[in-house]
């Protein structure tokens, strides 16, 4: 009896030491929330800057608490300046995306299409800056502007096309159209009747948040 025993506890202490070895060589992989953080990069205008609203209830800072309340260990740089053009983004480019952002959210045009500018010059600008970033290894996600419908037919059919087809060029994520579901709408826009508040960002983030994630997937199978 007392031999017995003593045999079954050295199966049991080796048996219990093979596992031990096992979890220590080939352990689970970390949660989530103990991975490197993905960092991306929210370049825009106002509608990314958040114009007359706290920092808080800007896009990028919305939709990084999104992220992170679907597990998501992610952190969203805001790279926004209110009356940007597609060119002053490219110009600002390289001070501010850092080399070590892992995606970028381009979110330019809606002033250049505000201000009547010539679509073929937005689009040089716009397809600049997706260039370089994949030049850099840095992937985008475009994030489409759609012209007024008051603009007229050329002019609406030539800025349509600009984001689609850079997207298709380079292989890139596109969101069609940034202000999906709250451009016009009073009720989630500010007394400008062109910013959304603090309700329409919100919004803004619940529509796109597929796509980013699908994003931050595309960037992990990458990596």
């Amino acid at each position: 009896m007392i031999r017995q025993f003593g045999l079954n506890m050295t199966r049991l202490f080796a048996a219990f030491s093979i596992a031990a070895m096992t979890a220590f060589t080939f352990g689970a992989a970390p949660p989530a929330s103990a991975q490197e953080p993905i960092t991306l990069v929210a370049l825009g205008d106002s509608l990314t800057a958040g114009y007359n609203l706290p920092s808080s209830a800007a896009f990028p800072n919305v939709l990084e608490a999104a992220l992170r309340e679907r597990g998501h260990n992610v952190n969203v740089i805001n790279a926004g300046v209110s009356g940007d053009t597609a060119a002053g983004g490219l110009a600002r480019l390289d001070w501010s995306v850092p080399e070590d952002a892992d995606g970028v959210i381009v979110a330019l045009g809606a002033n250049d299409m505000l201000r009547g500018f010539d679509p073929a010059v937005t689009k040089e600008a716009i397809d600049s800056i997706v260039s370089r970033l994949k030049e850099r290894g840095t992937d985008v996600l475009l994030a489409g502007m759609l012209a007024g419908r008051n603009m007229g037919p050329e002019y609406i059919s030539q800025f349509d096309s600009i984001f689609p087809t850079i997207a298709e060029r380079y292989d890139v994520m596109l969101y069609p159209f940034f202000l999906e579901g709250v451009a016009g709408e009073t009720s989630l826009n500010l007394d400008d009747g062109i910013h959304p508040n603090r309700a329409g960002v919100e919004l803004m983030v619940e529509q796109m948040l597929p796509t980013v994630e699908a994003f931050i997937a595309r960037l992990n199978t990458a990596s």
